[in-house]
């Protein structure tokens, strides 16, 4: 059974002429007529009155009607649905990232593009550093956004990957400061330091206990708390809960205007960069326009 048939046959029921039908259909007469055979047949009764006088449905064609007309109904809703559902996919962005470069990077990001992005759904989705990798692999999502440095083994081919680097940015051992700008808790040389530890799944958790494993001057630590977010440590810093390594983007503004302070040589920070990835291939027009405005603006 073909839906132009149940078309036909509604159509045919409304005019109740069959010349007047085939030509609103666009066909001959005779193709007309052999389609209404071809649905009966499917029926296997007949569905129209084939006596003198007006066209009449029988019973059976009455209540095909009925169903035909419903069935018609539901396609049309259903093609509007799915149009608008391609049509709000063209206007969706998805970026996987993780929380703490949700917070900040993410953010200037869509600021910085919101001109662009006026109309646009942007969705975005916080994963750790490998499954954001899986996320883009699998096409879930059209960008990643994630730290790069050499101890982060990423498997992303560059071949069928490509890149940017939206910024250099370093983790820094900062803890809150007292109304001197001293440390609080003070730490006295050769004093252990109460540490405030990423959780070990986390990518910045592993890059400062590579960086401190190889470090000479690295100060001993004792681990006071153990988060899996950023933003938490920020918080127990801010408490003066220990020293915590947090990134620069995210401690500056506390830095600056005296709730923090850096502690330790310089040489403790941990400098990594944040890539924004793609796949070659063609992605949806708004987000092949976003990832070319974001090259030009480097």
């Amino acid at each position: 059974m073909q839906i132009k048939w149940l078309e036909d046959f509604v159509l045919l029921a409304q005019t109740g002429s069959f010349t007047r039908a085939a030509e609103l259909r666009h066909v001959t007469h005779p193709a007309f007529g052999r389609r209404i055979r071809a649905l009966e047949e499917w029926a296997g009764t007949a569905l129209i009155g084939r006596g003198p006088g007006p066209l009449v449905l029988t019973p059976a064609g009455q209540s095909l009607l009925e169903d035909a007309r419903s069935t018609l109904q539901g396609l049309a809703r259903a093609h509007e649905a799915l149009q608008g559902a391609a049509g709000r996919q063209q206007r969706r962005i998805t970026l996987a990232t993780g929380r703490t470069l949700a917070r900040t990077l993410v953010a200037d990001w869509l600021l910085q593009h919101q001109g662009l992005l006026a109309e646009a759904e942007v969705c975005v989705r916080t994963r750790a550093l490998a499954d954001t990798a899986r996320m883009l692999e699998r096409g879930e999502a059209d960008f990643m956004l994630t730290y790069h440095h050499p101890v982060l083994a990423l498997n992303i081919h560059a071949r069928q990957y490509s890149h940017l680097t939206l910024m250099r940015d370093r983790l820094v051992p900062v803890c809150r400061s007292d109304a001197l700008g001293r440390p609080a808790p003070a730490l006295a040389p050769g004093q252990a330091w109460p540490f405030l530890a990423y959780a070990d799944t986390l990518a910045l958790g592993r890059l400062v206990q590579d960086h401190l494993s190889h470090h000479p001057q690295a100060p001993e630590l004792v681990r006071r708390i153990e988060c899996d977010s950023a933003d938490a440590l920020l918080e127990y810093a801010l408490k003066g809960l220990g020293v915590a390594w947090l990134p620069w983007s995210l401690a500056a503004g506390s830095c600056r205007s005296g709730q923090l302070c850096t502690v330790g040589d310089p040489r403790l920070a941990v400098q990594f960069e944040v890539r924004l990835y793609r796949p070659k291939r063609r992605l949806p027009p708004l987000a092949e326009q976003l990832w070319q405005a974001t090259a030009d603006a480097l």
